[in-house]
């Protein structure tokens, strides 16, 4: 597919024009095909700013396109914003602040996007050439600071090569393995003049030869067929399938594979949605929070085959127990550093995951391949039954478990849900559903508080007509609690639910468990804050408390029907746990799953090295 931007000069209707740095700029954001910028204006940037206005000016005087401005309350906001916008769309987001605390601001998000591969560019003001490096007011090491977090960063001095390193960046955010990119503009470049060519980007021969490489690296007949004899010689496969699948655009692929073949698939975190979570072949997600059928199932697999996942702690807290039956391991990605990283596989291939898993099914299909895991499926199915999720059904208090499956209930799987970090996030991992890629938004690598509002504010704008939910809690709200005035200034209809258990839950459930109890810092319930009238002050005209479990069905029916942005507390049961639960460095043997899912293991060990925490 052409991608907007790929236009020789001769095509370009401003090719030859007379502009500045920070026109230029602005046009090849616009040329980029990008919706919306989310940024915080400031001295070092506004010349950029005051471009963005003129050309939405000159689009609504001919009728073009324009890009809406989104300003946050602070510029991290405005990076989950871009990044909420990338990861609900596959666009490359676009975040653009000023220079010194307006970009180290965006440190985070950058950091965030890197290790979840999301595609982000940002746009940062900086001090006039001749004043880098003499502590000038507003100046950070930008270039120094990012270039430990973010895909690349590019510092521009010399303004003739700026309209090709902005049109680079796009291309190095979103392609190969995805990730964010940062163009440090000093303000004398964004008022320079100079023509605009219309086209053009900066050599980066070794780059360009990598994605190549990757694009040409063919699954030939030889390896694919060692693949499906493996198949032939399995009698419980399974895919573990991670995120790479979703930003590799090969969710289609793999369920054809996965359906070819009668394969069951668990998922990681990031892999949510990658495959339909009420499919047949789901076993949902595993790893320290997942399901415990999907950790028992990746127990007793004999063939496990890795598409798009890197094996991290949170899946592998003991790399040498993971998958201890399976007799081989299989392992296709992207990117040849996550092959061997942490577990050796058998069989492995570096490249474009929509082309090998097509080769692997063009081969089953020629060889007429038909093989009978129906014994296997009798085996998950009875797992799943037996240590199906759960909770305190019986409890009068209201329970978290309970307000996401009525949510799910109505929802249907068709809402883009985003959360913060912490219990409630494993809690809308575990029990929603999701019917496509895409559709799941949360920090997975970083584990980013306060990520969930901003991120949902940027999926509303990539998708102004869906239901978009944030499931939050009430410690990681407060951490970008300035953005619900964000969500009502531009009238996006963003749904926020705070299940507030009035402490940092997640932190409490690991005192509890490994730490006796002591609860260090981590108890809010002395704290003042009244979030629904936070959320009033802010502009939102459906704004509840809920604390009747009595109450549920027709408060969160009447919360999700409302037309514009609506905010709901639920005060839910403190003592809920997220379980099941994988202590850090221990194997799927000794996980804990609580008073309500039966264990098959009865290992319920709490003895973990504190140095391993978290």
């Amino acid at each position: 597919m052409t991608h907007p931007a790929e236009k020789t000069a001769a095509a370009h209707l401003r090719a030859g024009a007379k502009m500045t740095g920070a026109q230029i700029i602005m046009q090849v954001i616009a040329d980029e095909g990008v919706e919306a910028i989310f940024g915080y204006s400031g001295g070092a940037i506004l010349p950029t700013y005051d471009a963005i206005l003129a050309y939405n000016q000159e689009r609504q005087a001919d009728g073009g396109r324009q890009v809406p401005l989104i300003v946050p309350a602070n510029e991290q906001g405005a990076g989950f914003m871009a990044a909420g916008y990338a990861r609900a769309s596959g666009r490359v987001g676009v975040c653009m602040v000023t220079s010194g605390p307006g970009a180290t601001n965006t440190v985070t998000p950058v950091r965030d996007c890197a290790a979840d591969s999301v595609p982000m560019v940002v746009i940062c003001g900086q001090v006039p050439t001749a004043a880098i490096g003499s502590d000038a007011f507003q100046e950070a090491p930008v270039a120094a600071i990012m270039g430990a977090v973010a895909k690349h960063v590019f510092l521009v001095t010399d303004p003739a090569r700026l309209e090709a390193t902005v049109r680079t960046a796009f291309e190095i955010a979103r392609t190969g393995r995805p990730g964010p990119v940062v163009v440090d503009v000093p303000k004398d470049v964004q008022n320079w003049t100079g023509v605009f060519a219309g086209s053009g980007r900066l050599e980066m021969p070794g780059y360009r030869a990598r994605l190549a490489a990757q694009a040409a690296a063919q699954l030939d007949d030889t390896r694919a067929d060692q693949l499906l004899q493996y198949l032939r010689e399995s009698h419980r496969p399974l895919l573990y399938v991670g995120g790479g699948v979703i930003n590799g655009e090969a969710s289609a692929e793999l369920l054809d594979f996965a359906q070819l073949h009668g394969i069951p698939v668990v998922t990681t975190l990031m892999g949510i949605g990658a495959i339909d979570t009420t499919h047949a072949l789901s076993m949902r997600m595993l790893g320290m929070h997942g399901a415990a059928y999907a950790n028992y199932a990746v127990e007793d697999c004999d063939l496990l085959i890795a598409v798009g996942a890197r094996f991290d702690d949170r899946v592998a807290g003991s790399p040498k127990n993971f998958a201890r039956g399976a007799r081989r391991i299989c392992h296709l990605d992207l990117d040849q550093a996550e092959i061997n990283k942490v577990v050796a596989a058998h069989w492995s291939h570096v490249g474009l995951l929509p082309q090998a898993l097509r080769k692997l099914c063009e081969r089953s299909r020629a060889q007429k391949f038909k093989p009978d895991y129906s014994a296997w499926f009798a085996h998950l199915a009875a797992l799943r039954e037996k240590h199906a999720m759960n909770y305190n059904r019986a409890s009068e208090l209201v329970q978290p478990h309970y307000v996401i499956e009525e949510i799910n209930r109505v929802t249907k799987g068709q809402a883009i849900i985003s959360t913060g970090v912490g219990q409630h996030q494993m809690w809308a991992a575990q029990m929603f559903d999701f019917a496509k890629p895409r559709q799941w938004l949360t920090s997975g690598s970083m584990g980013t508080m306060g990520f969930g509002l901003p991120a949902a504010i940027g999926a509303q704008v990539a998708n102004p007509g869906a239901l978009v939910i944030d499931i939050d809690g009430d410690a990681s709200i407060r951490m970008n609690i300035g953005e619900l005035e964000t969500a009502t200034t531009y009238g996006l209809p963003v749904k926020v639910v705070v299940l507030n258990n009035f402490g940092d839950g997640m932190v409490q459930q690991w005192q509890k468990l490994f730490f006796k109890g002591r609860l260090s810092g981590s108890d809010k319930s002395l704290h003042k804050k009244d979030f629904v009238k936070a959320a009033q002050a802010d502009g939102y005209e459906y704004a509840k408390r809920l604390d009747r479990k009595s109450d549920v069905p027709a408060v969160v029916a009447e919360f999700l029907a409302f037309k514009g942005p609506a905010f709901l507390e639920v005060i839910i049961d403190r003592d809920a746990g997220v379980y099941p639960m994988v202590g850090p460095g221990l194997g799927y043997d000794a996980m804990i799953t609580g008073e309500f899912i039966p264990s098959r293991d009865r290992r319920e060990e709490t003895n973990v090295d504190p140095s391993s925490m978290f």
